[in-house]
């Protein structure tokens, strides 16, 4: 019985390597605390780079809190699977892949209660089984946190291109992204760069910067650990509304 195991998680390992040689790009974004904005991070990333002419999938890993269709405004849409065996990802928009586990629950309300193991076969699946094709990139949508779902995601892309840290400039959440550095550079990962998100608000009526969250720790945690610094995103009302309703804050040019 172990060897039949033993020989189905080397079947699937071979599947993941075929799909994943057609993929030019593998990114892991990550956030050491939750609610710091990975998610609009990973989804207006994947927008701006399907108009620049890329080719580009969205792996949306996490599993407790899949929102990632939600801000694409494809929570509708359904895993195509004819045979039973492939899934075709959902087409939000011409260029762009998405698989998550949301389009497999039909109760938006109801929460996943799985153990580590059932999320790290969830994950190989989607990696293993889905029809990705040729892509530019892949962008991986993570959990907060260093667990089960970064490793899954590390060891089964050992050739990971690299990992996008997001933070916001709160002291809390950059001691919790700090992790995420840690963490990468455990893993033998390259750091792409960190990403400071909600780094003030410029008050809509005296233009007035307001720093809700602080400005400029994200920035400074990346000098203290030699780790690029990508820039800031400052916290938008427009890009919250554009969330929400699930369209592309991007196709204004902003």
């Amino acid at each position: 019985m172990e060897n039949e195991e033993l020989d189905e998680y080397e079947l699937q390992t071979q599947a993941i390597r075929k799909n994943m040689d057609q993929i030019s790009r593998k990114i892991l974004i990550m956030s050491g605390k939750g609610g710091v904005g990975k998610t609009t991070v990973t989804v207006n990333l994947a927008n701006a780079l399907v108009d620049m002419g890329c080719t580009v999938g969205i792996l949306d890993t996490d599993i407790h809190g899949p929102n990632v269709a939600k801000m694409l405004g494809c929570e509708d849409g359904v895993l195509g699977s004819p045979d039973g065996k492939v899934l075709y990802p959902v087409e939000p928009r011409e260029g762009l892949k998405v698989v998550s586990l949301a389009f497999a629950i039909p109760d938006p309300d109801a929460p996943i209660i799985w153990r580590g193991s059932m999320k790290n076969s969830a994950i190989r699946q989607f990696l293993a089984d889905v029809e990705w094709g040729t892509l530019d990139y892949l962008l991986i949508d993570s959990p907060p946190g260093t667990g089960d779902e970064q490793l899954t995601v590390c060891q089964s892309i050992p050739e990971l291109t690299g990992t996008i840290i997001v933070t916001t400039p709160q002291s809390v959440a950059v001691l919790d992204a700090r992790r995420s550095v840690g963490f990468s550079r455990r893993m033998g990962v390259a750091i792409i760069g960190v990403i400071e998100n909600m780094s003030g608000l410029v008050c809509p009526e005296c233009k007035t910067e307001i720093p809700v969250f602080g400005i400029g720790g994200g920035q400074k945690m990346c000098q203290d650990m030699h780790v690029p610094f990508l820039g800031r995103v400052p916290m938008e009302v427009d890009l919250r509304k554009a969330e929400d309703e699930g369209e592309d804050f991007m196709k204004d040019g902003n």
